[in-house]
């Protein structure tokens, strides 16, 4: 026996929704909802045409919120330029990317970068000093 939160819940797709509680009968795997116990347990027409209809409207349910997600998430990234992700140092710690460019223009090397700003604080969470690669990609980034 599987016990699912509700009928909508089991799959969001009708044709998957369907194809499962078929497949799962087959095996001799009861499938009961905790919101609605005999939901897939009759066969009648009238039972096969709400499992239908209900988990058609739960397909239609599911597209929807996905186009709303990602309609949200592209204004987002139209209005500032970035939608979800990681911080980048340049967003999290403006002042170092800022000393680290102060510092690559009097021509030091990344590693002499790096001493320099760990000798002023500067440090990465754990309390080390950024590494060559990461004061590189400091000084990419705009």
């Amino acid at each position: 026996m599987i016990i699912v939160e509700s009928p909508d819940r089991f799959a969001r797709d009708l044709a998957v929704q369907l194809a499962g509680h078929d497949y799962l009968r087959s095996l001799g795997v009861e499938l009961v909802p905790a919101s609605a116990p005999d939901f897939f347990l009759e066969d009648t027409p009238t039972a096969v045409l709400v499992r239908q209809v209900l988990g058609a409207i739960s397909q239609f349910e599911k597209a929807s919120l996905v186009a709303k997600l990602k309609a949200a998430r592209d204004r987002k990234r139209e209005a500032t330029g970035k939608c979800g992700g990681r911080r980048t140092l340049a967003e999290a710690r403006p002042e170092t990317v800022a000393l680290a460019k102060e510092l690559h223009g009097q021509r030091l090397s990344l590693r002499k970068i790096s001493a320099a700003l760990a000798e002023r604080g500067h440090v990465t969470g754990g309390g080390k000093p950024y590494t060559a690669n990461m004061v590189q990609t400091m000084l990419r980034r705009e």
